[in-house]
């Protein structure tokens, strides 16, 4: 079963729209978006906590994929 994981990446020309990757676990989330991006930094990977997405974040593993217009937040905890 795969799970939902949010990327920040960044390029030469600068920080990518947010980036979604599906995977069993953080580890294999980060081998993924290193591989669709080798040129690039991830510079966090983290589950997207309450993040709800109107866009397709796939559903096999390995699906990586951008979202124009979004930018990376931080995930929300739950804690105060």
């Amino acid at each position: 079963m795969t799970k939902l994981f949010i990327a920040r990446v960044r390029g030469p020309a600068g920080e990518r729209p947010l980036v979604t990757v599906r995977a069993a676990a953080e580890g294999e989330a980060r081998l993924f978006v290193e591989a669709a991006y080798p040129e690039d930094e991830v510079v966090d990977l983290a589950e997207p906590g309450e993040w709800v997405s109107t866009s397709d974040t796939g559903t096999e593993a390995g699906d990586v994929r951008e979202h124009p217009g979004t930018t990376w937040q931080a995930p929300t905890t739950g804690l105060s």
